[in-house]
């Protein structure tokens, strides 16, 4: 399935929602996000875990904007949408590799950068960056650039996520 363009549809969907005043809960826009941020993991690291939470992810977003999109605008315009969904729907997810270029870094070096939150704290991501023998440079906007070797990387993403997974299901 097209994850990715789905995903895509789904921003298209909730940008216009929320351009014409709809309200869209911040339950639905994390869902979008968190999808974004499943999507992007390697192929190779993706989990069927990952997989089904992406699918419930999109299913809980689809759901809400289908039927804001109906309530609002009528059943031809939810039709349209749903359409775009299915075609999306059908096209396959091909990994593309993002250039990016960040002034200052080594080029071998990889890079994630981490954003804080209520449940991990910067300073609790400095920590683990450390912990994990990884660099790392504060943003002017207040987020993380963590960056190393690639398998350092891999271990520091996979400790977050453990971290945050357990602090989710306390």
């Amino acid at each position: 399935m097209g994850y990715a363009a789905v995903w895509k549809i789904l921003e298209e969907l909730m940008i216009q929602l929320r351009q014409k005043k709809v309200a869209i809960p911040p339950s639905i826009m994390e869902d979008l996000k968190s999808t974004k941020t499943i999507i992007r993991i390697p192929p190779q690291d993706n989990r069927i875990e990952n997989v089904e939470k992406i699918e419930q992810y999109l299913v809980n977003v689809e759901s809400f904007l289908i039927s804001e999109t109906q309530r609002k605008f009528g059943v031809k315009c939810a039709d349209f949408w749903l359409d775009k969904i299915e075609r999306a729907k059908k096209v396959c997810d091909e990994p593309k590799k993002e250039a990016r270029f960040i002034a200052g870094m080594p080029r071998q070096q990889k890079w994630i950068r981490v954003t804080s939150s209520k449940e991990l704290p910067i300073g609790k991501v400095r920590e683990m960056a450390e912990k994990t023998n990884m660099s790392y440079k504060v943003q002017k906007d207040g987020s993380l650039l963590v960056f190393g070797e690639e398998k350092s990387i891999k271990d520091f993403v996979k400790k977050m996520a453990l971290k945050y997974e357990t602090k989710g299901k306390k």
